[in-house]
């Protein structure tokens, strides 16, 4: 057997994942005095957090008139009426007080000629529930992910803090630890850098390990980002909410994917198709370019599907902003002018950018209350809490965002939902004093990380294997780019799944050429391939079962919303067989204190 060594430690809070989500729960829970463990795939100042570019929705009115129940209004109307309104409300009520939370922590807001922090237009982002466009999304140029980032990884390194949160970069999580009464305990993880298996023991795991876009072929993901915390939970029998509901960016940079913010559009900026025409009139006649992002995108995709796209494959369209002048751009959107120079030598002070939808965002994820908890659901359709889990960020679904998100809600989300999972972990510990069911001394690496141990022995014992994972991964995301992304149809989701099941099948043929401990890259690239699998029939099941258009989830055979039959939330249960079960839950359609928003036509 392979030489793997086991180090097991003990923590109050442990954290996967260390982007904006994993440090806002990190800063509570180290001012709690809890000792916690974050443990991240890559150094936190370079979690995909940076690559947030337009601005984080807050109602301030520091450009004009604003109030929340306004931003509550859009949330609830972005995400086609699925969205749980008490999380909504709960979200867009808190957004103020968060943003100058981050500017006393130093975030480096933009500012007006008055000094307020700058906000500017957003897709879907209204005034006065729908009469005029708000300008909410407070943004640092164009660089605001990157801001929020550093802002928070800094507060945690302040002496009241630091002396509680440890960072284990480059550590990969494996494994979920959960006793037989369901209650979870840590994870399983292995040491990237030195080889090995790190055991870590906690009362309170907070899962914030980010999206899981990587699947397709055109997307804005980092290479972390395969799906971890799907797959942990997946794995421990807990279910995956509303999976079907991916976003579609409208605005990637044509044949990589690179995101371009939705800030280009909200300083002015907008498409063109292969005729010069401002197509977006015909899709949404009242905000044109600033409608929901899958309003737009599907309003790109029809255009290029019609023969009016650009190019030699008139497969993409363009992005004009060089009316905007050089010095607004270069101090407003400097990230995106060099993003278009280098990927695609474009000067989008002269020149328009060459865009695409891109696959950006998961809607749904890991079910959490209001507080982070991650629920499952009895047999009467009650949320019921695991004792010890917490899901924060994109990997976490408290049905913030519904059925699609509404730009810059993001950074919201992560900060928000971060703090309030530390918050709730940390006064769930010191409230509760809740106790392991044996003495952690009695804990063994056998017994809770035995499966971990036979797989790690099998790939670096085991042949090199008859199958690359090339050939599963390359045709993967251009299967998934081709039936699941921003059109989908029966016929193409049954050939999906089928596929998949043979991607599965080839995968028990893939080995390890490289039989290292120490910084195993191709043993990296097993598990999130693995991980990326998982994430793919997850989400292609549900997409399949749901009879309807709604947000994202747009079927061309089922072109309507059916509100009669599908106002229900999906929960994807992954069976032992690798098979995948769907079950509907209700929606929580009643607000805190806020009236209820009745679904109705979404036009813009």
């Amino acid at each position: 057997m392979a030489d793997i060594s086991v180090r097991i430690e003990e923590f109050d809070v442990v954290i996967v994942g260390a982007g904006g989500a994993g440090m806002a729960a990190a800063v509570q829970t180290g001012m709690a005095g809890l000792k916690t463990a974050v443990i991240s795939e890559v150094y936190p100042t370079r979690s995909h957090t940076v690559s947030a570019q337009g601005g984080i929705n807050a109602a301030l009115a520091n450009m004009d008139e604003d109030y929340w129940i306004w931003h509550m209004y859009d949330t609830v109307k972005g995400g086609d009426y699925i969205g749980d309104q008490d999380a909504m409300e709960f979200f867009t009520k808190n957004a103020p007080k968060t943003i100058i939370e981050l500017e006393h922590w130093g975030m480096p807001f933009s500012r007006t000629e008055k000094g307020t922090a700058y906000q500017r237009a957003f897709g879907g982002q209204t005034r006065n529930f729908g009469e005029s466009i708000a300008h909410r999304a407070t943004a640092v140029a164009d660089r605001s992910g990157h801001a929020i980032v550093h802002t928070l990884f800094e507060r945690t390194l302040r002496p009241d803090i630091v002396q509680y949160v440890s960072y284990y970069s480059e550590y990969y999580a494996l494994k979920l630890l959960r006793n037989e009464e369901g209650t979870v305990m840590g994870v399983v993880a292995w040491d990237m850098v030195n080889g090995g298996v790190h055991i870590f023991f906690a009362y309170a795991t907070i899962l914030a390990s980010g999206g899981n876009t990587r699947n397709f072929r055109t997307n804005t993901n980092a290479h972390v980002n395969t799906g971890i915390g799907w797959k942990l939970c997946a794995q421990a029998g807990i279910p995956i909410k509303d999976p079907e509901f991916v976003q579609f960016h409208p605005t990637g940079i044509y044949g990589v994917g690179n995101l371009i913010t939705e800030g280009v559009r909200g300083e002015g900026g907008y498409l063109l198709n292969a005729q010069g025409e401002r197509f977006m009139k015909k899709y949404a006649p009242h905000v044109l370019d600033l409608a929901s992002r899958d309003v737009v995108s599907r309003g790109m995709a029809t255009e290029i599907r019609e023969g009016r796209g650009v190019g030699p494959k008139k497969d993409h369209v363009l992005l004009k902003l060089d009316h905007l002048g050089k010095d607004f751009i270069m101090d407003k959107l400097p990230g995106i002018w060099e993003l278009a120079y280098k990927f695609v030598g474009v000067d989008c002070t002269k020149d328009p950018i060459p865009v695409q939808p891109t696959a950006h965002y998961h809607m749904g994820g890991i079910p959490t209350n209001i507080h982070g908890q991650v629920v499952d659901w009895d047999k009467d359709n009650k949320e019921v809490p695991i004792p010890g889990l917490y899901a924060a960020g994109e990997v976490g679904c408290g049905s913030l965002h519904g059925a699609n998100r509404l730009g810059c809600n993001s950074l919201l989300d992560l900060v928000i939902t971060g703090k309030e999972a530390g918050r709730h972990a940390a006064r769930w510990i010191l409230d509760e004093h809740p106790t392991f069911p044996n003495p952690p001394e009695e804990f063994v690496a056998d017994k809770y990380a035995k499966d971990v141990m036979d797989k790690l022995n099998e790939l670096f014992d085991g042949p090199e294997g008859t199958v690359k994972m090339d050939e599963i991964w390359e045709d993967l995301q251009d299967t998934m780019q081709a039936d699941m992304s921003v059109f989908r149809i029966e016929e193409g989701l049954t050939r999906q799944l089928a596929r998949l099941d043979e991607y599965f099948e080839k995968f028990k043929k893939v080995g390890l050429s490289d039989k290292s401990k120490v910084f195993n890259t191709e043993l990296c690239e097993y598990f999130d391939l693995e991980n990326m699998l998982y994430v793919s029939k997850i989400e292609t099941v549900a997409a399949y079962n749901r009879k309807e258009s709604r947000g994202a989830h747009y079927r061309d055979d089922y072109p309507e919303r059916d509100d009669a039959n599908w106002m229900l939330h999906t929960a994807a249960y992954w069976k032992e067989d690798g098979s995948v079960v769907t079950e509907y839950k209700p929606v929580r359609q009643k607000p805190l204190t806020a009236p209820t928003f009745q679904p109705k036509k979404r036009v813009y």
